[in-house]
């Protein structure tokens, strides 16, 4: 039996049967130990917000068919906005994939009550003559960070979901009472 030469049209076809082979064994030991399997790339995404200092509230999908939908971020970017200039800023959908996959994790239908999303850099600079544990460059700046708490369930159980994800950075503040989620690098904290 002769050895198909690497590269060969032939030697691919054999490769990609096998990925593909290897893909169904896959997902169908996914299905047999009851591992929901679904396409994420296409699933709606809903999420339901609550600004604690201004009163928003929203409850609408922001990713369908595969698209993130442009008018859903524009108004999850006004909830989030820095309530203390009334700047408006992008919202990060990467977090907004955090929270969904959180939402998820958690098994709770109820609004996250947000602390902090957005903040103008005058008022992180504000932030941080009155607190230590505030950072200079915060991601919340650039729209990539939340502070957020969810009614009913013990903050130390959102962390530990939100660390399970092992996305992002995740704090906690038992004093004040939320869980700190943002986009950067996995880490950890609390004060």
């Amino acid at each position: 039996m002769n050895k198909p030469i690497i590269g060969s049209d032939e030697s691919r076809v054999i490769a990609s049967r096998r990925g593909f082979f290897k893909t169904v064994a896959g997902i169908s030991l996914l299905a047999l130990s009851g591992i929901e399997v679904s396409n994420a790339d296409t699933e709606p995404k809903t999420l339901a917000l609550k600004n604690i200092h201004t009163g928003d509230k929203l409850k609408l999908t922001y990713f369908e068919q595969g698209d993130y939908l442009d008018d859903a971020l524009q108004e999850i970017s006004y909830l989030l906005r820095d309530y203390h200039t009334g700047q408006v800023h992008p919202i990060d959908p990467a977090l907004l994939d955090q929270l969904y996959d959180l939402k998820l994790a958690l098994g709770t239908h109820k609004p996250f009550l947000v602390f902090s999303g957005y903040r103008s850099p005058r008022t992180n600079a504000r932030l941080r003559k009155r607190r230590r544990n505030v950072a200079k460059h915060s991601l919340h700046m650039q729209g990539r960070a939340i502070d957020l708490h969810v009614d009913g369930l013990d903050i130390r159980k959102i962390r530990n979901a939100a660390l399970a994800l092992r996305r992002g950075g995740v704090g906690y503040s038992q004093r004040l009472g939320f869980v700190h989620l943002d986009t950067g690098s996995f880490r950890t904290w609390q004060s």
